[in-house]
């Protein structure tokens, strides 16, 4: 089977443009993603916390959500124990994402 190439100039831009992205998408793959063992401790909510109070805690001391933003860590917090609005009781238990 042979293939006749119409327009070579297009032809040609269109394989650089192939091998350019090719490259690209090569030398962007420079992570190395290792499974990470994700394991969740239980905290139980004492008088006077509250879901900042907590996110700020973790930043500052959990591994896993080390250099995160405040909020995500509260929108993941609230997800992962169903919490649907910021009120939390006392000796409610809670479950947090740790390394």
């Amino acid at each position: 089977m042979k293939i006749k190439i119409v327009n070579k100039k297009k032809f040609a831009t269109s394989l650089t443009l192939l091998l350019a992205i090719s490259i690209l998408a090569l030398l962007g793959i420079t992570n190395s993603y290792s499974k990470t063992e994700i394991a969740y401790k239980e905290d139980y909510i004492v008088k006077g916390d509250t879901l900042w109070s907590i996110a700020q805690n973790e930043i500052s001391t959990n591994e896993y959500y080390k250099k995160k933003d405040i909020r995500k860590v509260m929108y993941e917090i609230k997800q992962l124990n169903k919490i649907e609005n910021e009120n939390l009781e006392i000796g409610q238990k809670i479950v947090i994402p740790s390394l």
